[in-house]
């Protein structure tokens, strides 16, 4: 199926102005990358690390690559060289690695820390007090900018409990903008996809991830394991 770029500039067109759109390019292919490349977009979210790699060396050196998966402490070397934003950072210890090896290259990573707002176990992130602890204790980490919370809402067509999930995450990022410390800077709340974007949106999201409503239905992914990485 070829890349929807009617619906890519309907979405485009419904952005505010802090707004920020991330296509979320999984498992589609890199000549589906470069046709919405060639559309103008430049922010590209990927799940899986080879996957990303491979993308980054076959593709432009100015597309910015966010990894929105569930990222393995081991994994993290391969992607810390070019990566442009890790939004799924759901415990310290990952933060501890994203910090050891950006400094290896010499460079600050910006991170987003992953709340977990939805009713689903399945779903990876941090609750309100495991996030006030993590600010509490990452000065000390050099090489890494958190620059502000994601979250995923339930998988549900009830719309109001999607609302109030991303309510729920709109208050801990007005929270959490009031930290000062030297390796903050608040100013991303990442939230909402294809089925929910508009509510998201409406709750105050700075950036939503969409894939499927401009790629098309995903293709499958080589060897996935359940928590969404490679195995």
């Amino acid at each position: 199926m070829p890349v929807d770029i009617e619906n890519y500039d309907k979405i485009k067109a419904e952005l505010n102005d802090e707004a920020r759109l991330i296509a979320v390019s999984k498992t589609q292919s890199s000549a589906d990358v470069l046709q919405l490349y060639n559309n103008g977009q430049r922010e590209f979210g990927e799940n899986y690390v080879q996957e990303l790699v491979d993308k980054h060396l076959q593709l432009s050196e100015d597309i910015q690559w966010h990894f929105i998966g569930h990222l393995q402490s081991n994994k993290v070397k391969n992607i810390a060289p070019f990566i442009s934003l890790i939004q799924s950072v759901d415990s310290y210890k990952l933060l501890q690695e994203i910090d050891k090896q950006a400094k290896k290259h010499e460079r600050k990573i910006n991170c987003l820390l992953q709340v977990h707002i939805a009713m689903e176990e399945s779903k990876f992130g941090m609750d309100k007090a495991e996030i006030f602890e993590v600010l509490n204790k990452c000065e000390s980490l050099q090489n890494i900018v958190i620059t502000g919370l994601m979250g995923m809402a339930s998988f549900t067509t009830d719309t109001e409990k999607v609302r109030q999930e991303f309510k729920t995450l709109q208050e801990i990022f007005n929270e959490v903008q009031a930290i000062k410390k030297t390796n903050c800077n608040m100013t991303i709340l990442s939230m909402g996809m294809s089925g929910d974007y508009k509510i998201a949106l409406q709750e105050g999201s700075k950036m939503v991830r969409i894939g499927s409503l401009i790629f098309g239905e995903r293709k499958p992914h080589r060897n996935p394991s359940p928590n969404g990485e490679e195995l």
